[in-house]
């Protein structure tokens, strides 16, 4: 697939057919690092840490994090 490049105020853009951003799951306003690495440029998505919250809606909400863990016995000089 080919794109051609495009005057877009002072600088220049391209456009990405909506399948090629669907397929690489990025979404109209995300932030993407760009590159260029011997004449290639190279779009990528940055890697986001995910909230607390996020992470629990994996979970429907619910951590699970009530009552104990079992750590085993300590080792080396560790001491509980």
């Amino acid at each position: 697939m080919q794109t051609q490049v495009k005057t877009w105020g002072n600088s220049q853009g391209i456009r990405i057919p909506k399948e090629i951003l669907k397929e690489a799951d990025v979404s109209v306003d995300d932030m993407l690092d760009i590159k260029v690495t011997n004449g290639i440029i190279m779009l990528e998505k940055p890697y986001r840490h995910r909230t607390l919250e996020e992470r629990a809606a994996e979970y429907g909400g619910r951590l699970k994090l009530d009552g104990e863990f079992d750590w085993g016995e300590p080792a080396g000089r560790e001491i509980w």
